[in-house]
């Protein structure tokens, strides 16, 4: 009979453990299944941590200078909430009419965004958008026609940001915002394709490794055979870069980390994950592409420091990588596609649910005969 090791954790893993329950609002139960943790580990994790950033002794240390300024910012902030609060109601008791606060609203657009302006006044931006679509049936826009002129003139080219620059060459006062409602009104929409990121970056001068996977897509046990990758997502404020690896026996992935941009730290930090989380022996094969930040000298001594064996695959070849390639596209298909991003933070935590809480535990894939890596592995380890 056998016994299993100790796992030990670094800090740095709590933390993203603790991060993916409070902040991306997955449950206990569900990262501990997903992660093969111990519930009360995960508990005691985020035990200490509420104690650290409420302030509190906790754990029988005194409270530092900084722990200090976090809660009087806390108190102050506490202070603030009850004066606003005091303020909404003095105003609800001379409150004027609403066409009177929508004029403040649409006045001090420069100053703060309309929905900001429509909380702190008690309005909500879907009255005050009626109200203008009421007013512009009643009074047509005098822009409109010079706003088709411009449109076509482009051959059907132009978006928001240079048809409001046309417009203002010819003396006529139209934001960005005000022009994109404008088309949106008239059906006027620019021919556009969808971007494309090249995130390979194969023409460097660091050491290549050879191609030791060889498209063996079906190793024989887990932790015997890894791939790992990067791609893009789009959202409302940039891109957002997604370093993942899977374990090739079941299709789980088994770390990744995202970014809006993807240094050597990117695909490291996913890697000791990874690492981290399934521990593997000596011996195990990480393939990857020929990018600059798997060739780095940061993952070379990752992978050394663990006895772990380097795989890239050949020069523009994409079928030596297919696995990844493939979950790529599951995630992009099934989840990205269907949703618009607003900034980073929200794609994250998004990609991190359909991770956890779909691929890996509910995803039925063929190639494990219809079930998800989660049973997969069960039932066959």
């Amino acid at each position: 009979m056998t016994t299993r090791s100790r796992r030990t954790f670094d800090a740095a893993f709590k933390l993203h453990i603790v991060q993916m329950i409070r902040e991306q609002n997955l449950s206990i139960a569900q990262v501990c299944r997903d992660q093969g943790l111990i519930d009360s580990a995960v508990r005691r994790w985020l035990a200490q941590y509420d104690a650290e950033k409420l302030g509190q002794p906790g754990i029988g240390n005194p409270l530092t200078p900084e722990q200090r300024r976090i809660r009087d910012l806390e108190r102050e902030n506490q202070r603030l909430r009850e004066d606003v609060s005091f303020l909404k109601k003095a105003f609800r008791l001379l409150r004027p009419r609403t066409e009177m606060i929508h004029r403040l609203v649409v006045q001090g657009r420069e100053e703060a965004s309309v929905s900001r302006r429509c909380r702190l006044l008690g309005v909500s931006r879907a009255g005050l958008y009626t109200a203008q679509r009421r007013q512009r049936k009643t009074h047509p826009c005098p822009l409109s026609a010079a706003l088709k002129a411009a449109f076509q003139a482009s051959g059907n080219n132009y978006g928001s940001r240079r048809l409001s620059a046309a417009l203002k060459a010819q003396g006529l006062p139209a934001g960005r915002y005000r022009v994109r409602s404008l088309m949106t009104r008239h059906a006027l929409k620019a021919r556009w394709r969808r971007k494309f990121v090249h995130t390979t970056d194969s023409k460097h001068d660091l050491p290549v490794a050879t191609n030791v996977l060889n498209r063996q897509f079906n190793p024989s046990r887990p932790d015997q055979a890894w791939v790992a990758d990067i791609t893009y997502i789009r959202t409302g404020r940039g891109w957002l870069y997604l370093a993942a690896v899977l374990d090739l026996y079941s299709r789980k992935v088994v770390g990744w980390a995202m970014a809006p941009n993807m240094p050597a730290e990117l695909v490291c930090t996913a890697l000791q994950m990874a690492i981290a989380l399934r521990q593997p022996k000596s011996g195990l094969i990480v393939h990857t592409d020929r990018g600059s930040q798997y060739a780095s000298q940061a993952h070379r001594d990752l992978l050394a420091r663990n006895g772990l064996i380097a795989s890239m695959s050949r020069k523009g070849n994409c079928w030596d990588n297919a696995v990844m390639e493939r979950f790529f596209l599951n995630l992009k298909m099934e989840r990205v596609w269907q949703r618009s991003y607003a900034n980073q933070g929200e794609a994250i935590g998004d990609i991190t649910q359909y991770i956890v809480g779909f691929y890996n535990t509910h995803r039925l894939h063929s190639t494990l005969g219809y079930r998800s890596p989660a049973d997969f592995e069960k039932a066959t380890t």
